[in-house]
């Protein structure tokens, strides 16, 4: 499990989490995931490349997880 901090800001977007928690090496790749479906937010399939990630929710992507805190 990785912890990633907000650190002020009010969200991150899921394909930019992905990126800078190092779960996929780089932003096309990363979008490719999410549209396909292999990224979960919260536990379901999360589809939207852009989707604002806020403080307490947690994403998943090959069996590795990111809480947002």
């Amino acid at each position: 499990m990785t912890e990633f901090k907000l650190e002020g800001r009010e969200y991150i977007e899921l394909s930019d989490l992905l990126k800078v928690t190092g779960l996929i090496n780089s932003g096309g790749m990363a979008k490719m995931a999410i549209t396909e479906g292999h990224v979960t937010v919260g536990g379901s399939p999360e589809l939207r490349k852009r989707c604002k990630i806020r403080k307490g929710q947690i994403v998943g992507y090959q069996g590795r997880t990111i809480v947002v805190t």
